[in-house]
Formats: C-alpha cells, sequence, structure tokens
C-alpha cells in the first residue's frame, strides 16, 4: 500500500513537496532499508543503554489563578511478551498537580501524544499543555533560537493532569531487539495502537489511577490515533475514555489521499488558503471565512464537478479562486482553478524571495532559489521548530526532571514514517468508524476537534465536512478553529482560546 506522505505532520519527506507541484514520490528501497539500517542500529544501543529509573521532582509554576505546584515524574514502562521478554521500552512524562489529598486519585488524568507517525510529543509538553512552555517566532522562527522555558500560564494542570507519551522510535522510545517481526508489528496501525493501550493500562494501575476520569489528546497522526485507542481501551483493556481533544487530525485518509483531478481534497483546502491570503492582507475575518466555506462546498464543488471541458465553469472557478488566494489570475487560469499545497507555499510570498509554511502559511523563510521553478526547500515551521524543540526537551529533562538517558532523544524519527505500516488491505485507513462506535455505546463521551485556520497540511475544513457524515450526538461533538496553523498553540491568544474551550470539555471553566 503506498505511504500518505502527503498527509500527515512531522516529516521533511512533506515538505519535500517545493520541488515538485503535487505528492512526492514514495520512499524508494533503499530509502526504506537505510531508514531500517539506522533504527536497527538504535535499537541495539536501546539494549547496551537501558533507561534510567524513573525520577520525580517537585516543582511550582505561575499560572492566571496563581502558584501551581506539581510533581513531574520523568521516567519508561518496559512492555514485555507474554513469556516476560522485553518488546519495548515507552518514555513518558507526567505531571501531577499537588494539594488534592486523597481526592487525586479522581483527579482527571490525560494522555497525549503527538503525530508522525514518528513524532515525539514534545510539541504537546513543551509547546501548549505542559507546565513549562518554549516560545516561538510568529512570523518567522529561527532553529538557533534561545531554548529557555518559561513558566506556561496556560498549563492544563489546572484542571487534569498530564502524561506525555512517546511511541517507539521517538524521544528516548525505543523497541528491546532488532527482531524484523517486533519491528514490523510496533510500526504499523494496529500495532501501534495496541503498544499505546498497553502503556495506558499499564501507567494507570501502576499509579493508582484506574479510578481517574481517563481522557486523550492527540496531536495530527496522533488525531488519528485517538479513536482507535478510545475503542481499544473501551472493548479490549475495560478502560473508557470519558473524552478526547484532536488537534489538526487527520480522520479519514480516504477523503485527502485521492488523484489530483479529484475535487474533494481542492474543496477542503480553499478556505485555508484564503485566511492565508486574508492574514496576508492583514484583514482576517472569520465571517468573510464562511462566506469561502459556503462557496467551497457549493459552487466551487459544483463547478470541478462538471470538469475540464466546461469553459464557463472553469473561468468562474478560476476567477473567484484567484481573487481569495491573492494567486496570479494566469496562474490560477492555468491550473483550471484547483490549487494545491505546495504552489500556493511557494507562490505566495514569491515577490518576497520567500516560501510560507504548509504547516502555517502565515510563516514564511527565505526561498534558497528564488529563481528556480523546481526548489526543495525546508519547512518554515515544521524544520525551522526541530532544532528548538529538540534542545529544549533535552534542557527539560537534563535541567528540570534530573532524568538523562545515555541514548540519543530523537524528535522526528523519519525511519518510523518510511517502515510504516498502513496495512488493511485495499481501504485507505480511517477513524471515523471507530468514533461513532465509541460515541455511540458511551452517551457522555465528548469530542472536541481543534484546527488552526492556516494550516494547510490538514486543513480545518476537511475536518468540518468529514464531520457534517457523522451525528453530533446531542451536541457531544464539537469542532472549535483558531489563528494559525497546524501547530496553532504557538500564538499566544490561541493557545489561551484552546485552553477555555479545553477546560469546559473536562466539565469546568478556564481559570
Amino acid at each position: 500500500m503506498r505511504q500518505f506522505a502527503t498527509a500527515l505532520l512531522f516529516f521533511a519527506a512533506l515538505t519535500l513537496a517545493f520541488a515538485p507541484l503535487g505528492a512526492p514520490p514514495p520512499a524508494s528501497a533503499q530509502q526504506q532499508e537505510g531508514g531500517r539500517e539506522q533504527s536497527s542500529a538504535r535499537e541495539q544501543a536501546s539494549a547496551r543503554d537501558p533507561l534510567p529509573a524513573a525520577v520525580s521532582t517537585s516543582h511550582t509554576v505561575e499560572t492566571e489563578e496563581g502558584p501551581l505546584a506539581f510533581t513531574a515524574t520523568a521516567g519508561s514502562i518496559r512492555l514485555v511478551d507474554d513469556a516476560g521478554a522485553a518488546r519495548a521500552d515507552i518514555a513518558y512524562v507526567a505531571y501531577l498537580r499537588d494539594g488534592d489529598g486523597d481526592d487525586g486519585a479522581r483527579r482527571p488524568i490525560t494522555f497525549a501524544v503527538n503525530g508522525g507517525p514518528g513524532a515525539a510529543s514534545a510539541y504537546l509538553n513543551i509547546g501548549a499543555l505542559g507546565p513549562w512552555r518554549l516560545p516561538v517566532g510568529l512570523e518567522t522562527i529561527t532553529p538557533s533560537q534561545s531554548v529557555d522555558l518559561v513558566d506556561n500560564a496556560e498549563t492544563w494542570l489546572a484542571f487534569t493532569d498530564l502524561v506525555f507519551v512517546d511511541p517507539v522510535g521517538t524521544g528516548f522510545s525505543r523497541l528491546a531487539n532488532t527482531s524484523g517481526a517486533l519491528r514490523n508489528q510496533f510500526l504499523s496501525i494496529d500495532g501501534d495502537i495496541e503498544a499505546l493501550s498497553e502503556f495506558v493500562y499499564r501507567w494507570l494501575v501502576e499509579n493508582g489511577r484506574v479510578g481517574s476520569p481517563k481522557y486523550f489528546v492527540g496531536e495530527s497522526y496522533g488525531g488519528f490515533r485517538g479513536p482507535l485507542l478510545a475503542e481499544s481501551l473501551q472493548t479490549d483493556y475495560g478502560l473508557a475514555l470519558a473524552g478526547m481533544t484532536l488537534l489538526s487530525p487527520v480522520l479519514d485518509f480516504g477523503w485527502r489521499e485521492q488523484p489530483d483531478y479529484a475535487p474533494l481534497p481542492k474543496v477542503s483546502l480553499l478556505p485555508s488558503l484564503a485566511a492565508a491570503a486574508m492574514e496576508r492582507r492583514g484583514g482576517f475575518s472569520r465571517e468573510a471565512l464562511a462566506e469561502v466555506e459556503e462557496y467551497a462546498a457549493g459552487e466551487y464543488l459544483a463547478d470541478l464537478m462538471r470538469g475540464l471541458s466546461d469553459d464557463e465553469a472553469l473561468a468562474r472557478a478560476s476567477e473567484r479562486v484567484a481573487s481569495l488566494t491573492g494567486l496570479d489570475p494566469d496562474l490560477v487560469r492555468r491550473r483550471a482553478g484547483r490549487i494545491d499545497m505546495q504552489l500556493f507555499a511557494r507562490e505566495i510570498a514569491r515577490d518576497d524571495d520567500a516560501i510560507a509554511s504548509l504547516y502555517d502559511a502565515g510563516v514564511t523563510a527565505g526561498d534558497p532559489a528564488p529563481a528556480s521553478g523546481f526548489v526543495r526547500a525546508a519547512d518554515p515551521v515544521l524544520d525551522g521548530l526541530t532544532a528548538p524543540l529538540t534542545s529544549g526537551m533535552l534542557a527539560l529533562y537534563g535541567e528540570k526532571l534530573s532524568w538523562s538517558p545515555s541514548r540519543r532523544y530523537i524528535l522526528l524519527n523519519s525511519g518510523v514514517s518510511r517502515a510504516w505500516s498502513w496495512g488493511r488491505g485495499r481501504s485507505q485507513p480511517e477513524a471515523v468508524s471507530a468514533l461513532r462506535r465509541v460515541m455511540a455505546l458511551d452517551g457522555d463521551f465528548q469530542l472536541l476537534v481543534v484546527h488552526g485556520y492556516t494550516d494547510l497540511v490538514t486543513p480545518y475544513f476537511e475536518s468540518a465536512l468529514v464531520l457534517r457524515q457523522v451525528r453530533d450526538f446531542d451536541g457531544r461533538v464539537r469542532l472549535e478553529n483558531y489563528p494559525g496553523g497546524h501547530m496553532f498553540y504557538t500564538r499566544d491568544e490561541s493557545r489561551r482560546a484552546f485552553r477555555d474551550d479545553a477546560a469546559r470539555l473536562y466539565g469546568g471553566r478556564a481559570p
């Protein structure tokens, strides 16, 4: 089954898309083998350098409700087979608020996972939810920036304890041996969910938190994991989640992984392109964007469905799309009114000799070859954040958590992405069916889906259209959007609004 390289978060393979105006080619066999060799070496290192014992430390941070005292624990859980042989070490960072006495066991607990597949949980940990935060630039991200962590006034510790989980191959988590069968099992949709389910079960049991209200937060591919994990815990482990928050998720790969002539992906993307153009013009408006959404799902879709032989439809679509996106009308006409994210990111800031990020089209970086029509460029957000987040996590582990494994910390593991088994025969993966089953079975389950308006990788309107095909389960499904991109929480106002919406999911008010 072909890889879903155009769909997901956190790999430079995605951002090579500045070269061809379309999807990047699948990784070659040589690349895949290289990934296997790299991961094999890391797994051998894992066996030689076991993770240290868990360490707990006490801290206090300043939040909007005042000082917040908590205990942080950095450690790992070893997964074993039925014979007791080690399978993998899953590293985590847990933050538990102090001062609740015996009621602490009833306090909500939230497990947080990022995406990729192959991304560590640093983005959610020191970007949005944890007690410390790494500030980053808004219009430009500098890899060599300071990595000094600051107190996170919007930390979710105000209303839930937090456990950040790094799946196998990310952070400090590794397979226990180089077995090909073991590797194939973990680096797959089903094996990944099984491992995460076992981790959640083990952590809850070992920490006396089985009775706590349980929640999940997943970003990008982590959002795809959410419904599958909820169903696995609910049916296989007897541990029901009370709700979950999905950030910038892909809910259905079949919706987006279509040929370049297919209308639906273009319909899903157009409002995000318009939002980015509005920001560049300094006139972002939710009301105006609502009109774009209506046009995209109505007249635009109808004109695209009329096909390339309908000159009037092509002219209408091209004229409107050029107006909405700010792109050159001749270029839009040559593209038959069908603009993909790579073309937009290359063209929207061309006059400034810059390239926009696929992850937040409001963030730009210099174009390394502005005169070339065929260029491979690092993504201003994805690649711009790699060094600051990696260094920030190393500082967190060493300076605050006093837990310093000898192995390398891996923020993004391209070997995991290349080796990932998408399985499931001829059908493309989707999590909507699992979501419907979970919510139908549990009448109290709450879902919050959130996006950034200017994210081109997982467009907000795609989730809106997909969720229109799902009943709202008596108002238990909520969709919220914020200014910003894939990691919209790097913007202060968006992070605060997100925190407030999440607090309501947990049944309370934001501080």
